[in-house]
């Protein structure tokens, strides 16, 4: 079965396995997402929905954050990791919203990756669930495990990920792929203990795992 005649298969049973997957991230508006994805990097999607209410209640908009001290943010955000680094990129962001876009988080790609910070998995995430808009796949860490392991990609680069998967899904689609992708991942193919027994996939899966040493 080649990848192409997977995919479909893929979705539609997900779709059913799973029929609500709204995402993880507590959040009210696109910038309140984009905080929220930023500070997820490398940290757990609880720890940041502890995390990212005491950040709103202080800095609650773009123009707040631009005009707030870095210290004061790492404090509030260390918990997530890299703290100092994820509490300049979030200034930043919010500094070159307010000024190149008036306060308001594009929806574009282009204009998204622009922002300090934010890479196109992020970007991603924020157009589809803040916007509908589709311009790519969000390839997270469970995306990435779960196409190479069903055959969806043989590579283990996001961004090659992202140009394997689009062709074989719908684009109105691409947003609903990443959340059945990510439910699946955290739920049954786990990275240590994949649950093969209980998984709908499984007499379609070839169980691939990449080789040791390979990024």
């Amino acid at each position: 079965m080649t990848a192409r005649e997977r995919a479909p298969i893929v979705f539609s049973r997900l779709r059913q396995t799973y029929p609500v997957t709204p995402p993880a991230l507590t959040h009210h508006n696109a910038w309140e997402l984009l905080v929220a994805t930023v500070l997820a990097a490398q940290c757990t999607d609880a720890r940041v929905n502890q995390v990212t209410p005491v950040l709103f209640s202080r800095w609650p908009d773009p123009a707040a954050l631009a005009r707030a001290d870095q210290a004061d943010v790492e404090e509030v955000v260390r918990s997530t990791g890299f703290f100092r680094n994820k509490a300049k990129n979030l200034i930043g962001a919010a500094r070159r919203i307010v000024d190149d876009h008036g306060g308001t988080v594009p929806a574009s790609l282009a204009e998204l990756t622009a922002l300090p910070g934010v890479a196109r998995k992020t970007a991603n995430i924020v157009l589809s669930n803040a916007f509908g808009v589709h311009e790519g796949i969000a390839v997270d860490t469970h995306v990435k495990r779960l196409s190479y392991r069903l055959g969806l990609t043989d590579s283990q680069d996001p961004v090659k990920i992202e140009q394997d998967l689009m062709p074989l899904f719908d684009q109105k689609d691409w947003g609903e792929i990443n959340h059945l992708l990510v439910y699946h991942g955290r739920a049954v193919c786990q990275a240590r203990k994949p649950d093969c027994p209980q998984c709908v996939l499984e007499d379609i899966c070839p169980k691939r795992e990449p080789k040791k040493g390979k990024a």
